[in-house]
């Protein structure tokens, strides 16, 4: 009997642990799917600040917005590894593709949803690919849902054919489902900003690969039909994160070192520029020396790009001689002499503004690829678009005065006029000017356009070449190293002046 009943209780505890199992062993603060608003935020959150680090890590150098006088390997193109952006794209794709399946599996299918997520996967992977060439596309982001881990490169050629094909499909699907849209720290759930956002992206994305192929009649029928393919109308539609004055939502750079940001400095090729021009701009993107204020005659003046270490650091005078990075820009601790700290939320993550749309344009319409509008009335629009964004946002207590001279747009320099290749320089500089901060846009721009023309300094370590890609991580060669190696033998040596497909 003794031994029947230690039989029976064996099976009844058996029993209990195997119905209990599963929910003894689920741990309920590890969610097994995240919803896509949750997904959304931390998206855009994120790519948006590797955006702005990555763009004052290198992009504002290599384009010579900006400058540096102390570790000075960035600006004398000694660069190594630059995984910044392959980590950002990739890691960021795994939550923009748990969205896309979300959406897609939905019943009914979340169209805002999956839109604007084809979206962000558009300008993710076209930030990837401009930096580096071929890369993972096609079979990218397929380790959670196939088990694939080692992802063949695709041609940029093939790329730039899904960017634009996802694009036109987010232009076409956003708006056709009824789910409201949470997480967006965008536009707040407002579709046709993102439809907006599409199509405008799309027009940038023709237009660099105008070079390899005839755009004209892709790029004409969004321009020719706003109704079916709305693009952005003013600065109201400018695709930025705009930040908090509280943390950890600030600007990214805010929290920095003050000796971090000050090796920084403004480059004398955008300071000059700015300077001949007259143009009140200069006052947002650097400062008066602290020599020239100390001695009462305050003037803004910038370094050279590409300076080795003793010439950038004694140049001018040495750091006080030299301006630093504009307020709005700048960290903390970053104030000037008896001014108070910046404040913490002046400027905009950048992923797309009014300004670089009229930009694109304006080049469009002088180079016949559309023929609606004027190039002139899209250029000048694309000036002062920039110039009233920066109204909009800096705050009137660093007293700086953003009216443009009387003159300002009768000047040689800017006046539209001139031979066609003239003009052509003339919107590049604009747009170089306005794409200020923006990632690692003007660079890809410059490379395309070659306007303006750099500086090229003769302590650069790189044959008097500026750098037109990023090398691949070189983890790449051991954890996906034949499909590297058919990626370098397709596009040429893995190192910076290797030109990618659109730009050869």
């Amino acid at each position: 009997m003794k031994k029947l009943s230690l039989l029976v209780m064996s099976i009844v505890i058996a029993t209990s642990c195997d119905n209990d199992f599963e929910n003894i062993n689920t741990n309920n603060n590890v969610p097994t799917a995240v919803s896509p608003d949750l997904l959304l935020s931390g998206v855009i959150r994120n790519t948006v600040n590797d955006q702005v680090n990555e763009a004052w890590g290198i992009g504002n150098i290599v384009v010579q917005h900006t400058a540096k006088i102390q570790f000075v390997n960035e600006d004398r193109y000694l660069w190594g590894e630059r995984n910044g952006v392959w980590n950002s794209v990739y890691g960021n794709l795994r939550n923009v593709q748990n969205i896309i399946t979300s959406a897609e599996n939905a019943k009914p299918v979340q169209n805002n949803y999956l839109g604007i997520a084809l979206i962000l996967k558009s300008w993710l992977f076209s930030i990837a690919t401009d930096a580096y060439g071929d890369i993972p596309y096609t079979e990218a982001t397929q380790g959670k849902l196939s088990g694939l881990y080692t992802a063949k490169y695709d041609t940029q050629e093939s790329i730039y054919a899904g960017i634009l094909a996802d694009l036109k499909k987010a232009n076409e699907i956003l708006g056709t489902s009824s789910e409201a849209v949470s997480g967006d720290l965008i536009y707040n759930g407002n579709i046709t900003n993102w439809r907006e956002l599409a199509n405008s992206l799309r027009l940038r994305y023709l237009l660099r690969i105008s070079n390899k192929r005839d755009v004209s009649a892709d790029v004409q029928s969004i321009v020719g039909n706003p109704t079916a393919n709305p693009i952005f109308i003013n600065n109201g539609d400018n695709a930025v994160l705009t930040y908090l004055a509280a943390a950890p939502n600030q600007w990214p750079l805010y929290g920095s070192r003050v000796g971090s940001f000050d090796e920084f400095r403004l480059s004398k090729t955008l300071g000059d520029y700015l300077t001949k021009t007259s143009d009140p701009r200069l006052r947002v993107f650097g400062r008066p020396t602290e020599a020239s204020v100390k001695a009462g005659t305050p003037a803004i003046a910038g370094v050279p790009n590409g300076l080795e270490d003793t010439q950038a650091l004694s140049f001018n005078g040495g750091p006080q001689g030299v301006s630093r990075v504009g307020y709005s820009f700048a960290c903390l601790v970053c104030n000037d002499a008896g001014q108070a700290a910046p404040v913490p939320n002046v400027a905009r993550g950048l992923i797309m503004t009014y300004a670089e749309l009229q930009f694109i344009l304006a080049e469009a319409r002088e180079r016949n690829l559309i023929t609606t509008g004027t190039a002139e009335a899209y250029y000048l629009a694309g000036i002062n678009a920039n110039v009233d964004f920066y109204k909009s946002i800096v705050p009137s207590s660093y007293g700086i005065d953003l009216t443009l001279p009387t003159n300002f747009f009768a000047q040689t320099d800017i006046a539209y006029s001139g031979t066609q290749t003239e003009k052509l320089r003339k919107i590049g500089t604009q747009k170089w000017v306005a794409l200020f901060f923006n990632g690692l846009e003007a660079w890809f721009d410059w490379r395309r356009t070659g306007f303006p023309t750099l500086n090229v300094s003769a302590s650069n370590l790189n044959g008097d070449k500026v750098p037109v890609r990023y090398i691949y991580p070189v983890i790449e060669q051991s954890l996906n190293g034949d499909n590297r190696a058919a990626a370098v033998t397709r596009q040429g040596a893995d190192v910076i002046n290797t030109a990618v497909w659109w730009d050869k």
